[in-house]
């Protein structure tokens, strides 16, 4: 099966961002940036990416740091709980209200800010995510997959979960040779695709049920 077909037909059947499933309509603009990072947060605990989805909407109130800082953290408690983020919903209510402090004491509540300072390094822009309370390397790598939608800069950017689920569903496994694949608009899309092979189960037999042979 030509592996252009196949990217295709992924795509296809799974090229739904995180982001998109949560509400967030992402643009290279504070708030839905924000948001992105708040969905990395709550993604990057050993929980279903469902339920961190649904957390994330819950949360969606509290889509700006200032927002987020100033709700009372049982009312982020609560918000959690509405999404089933039940298992850590204390300690990332927590976490919530400490990146937002972060995020405007450095960088005025603007993402924006941290790419400027990054000027175009990868490695930087993941450094300064990681600073974010809860956001470590996993938390960094699930905001940069997403974010290439706007930021052309982090292209092609596929995470080992997402290199994982391209080798399973017969792809290379190599950032460079997907990127051949699609058009440079479609590698969020298709990373998240790739990572929903790794996480849902059926997915690779349904891709290839709808690829030509």
């Amino acid at each position: 099966m030509a592996q252009e077909s196949l990217a295709r037909s992924l795509l296809d059947e799974a090229g739904t961002t995180y982001a998109a499933q949560a509400g967030i309509t992402l643009a290279d603009k504070p708030a839905p940036l924000y948001r992105l990072l708040v969905l990395s947060v709550l993604q990057s605990a050993r929980i279903k990416a469902e339920i961190a989805v649904a957390a994330a909407r819950e949360l969606a109130d509290f889509g700006t740091p200032e927002r987020m800082r100033e709700a009372s953290w049982q009312q982020r408690v609560d918000a959690l709980g509405r999404g089933h983020y039940v298992r850590y919903d204390e300690s990332t209510a927590t976490a919530l209200g400490q990146g937002a402090d972060l995020l405007l004491d450095r960088y005025r509540g603007d993402l924006r800010r941290l790419r400027k300072q990054a000027n175009g390094d990868v490695g930087a822009i993941c450094n300064g995510l990681t600073q974010v309370p809860k956001l470590g390397p996993v938390g960094a790598d699930i905001f940069c997959r997403e974010a290439q939608a706007v930021w052309p800069e982090l292209r092609p950017y596929f995470d080992k979960k997402a290199l994982r689920g391209a080798e399973k569903v017969g792809l290379q496994a190599k950032p460079e040779q997907l990127a051949e694949l699609v058009d440079g608009g479609d590698l969020a899309r298709f990373a998240a695709a790739c990572v929903r092979v790794t996480l849902e189960k059926g997915v690779a037999d349904r891709v290839h049920s709808r690829a030509p042979a």
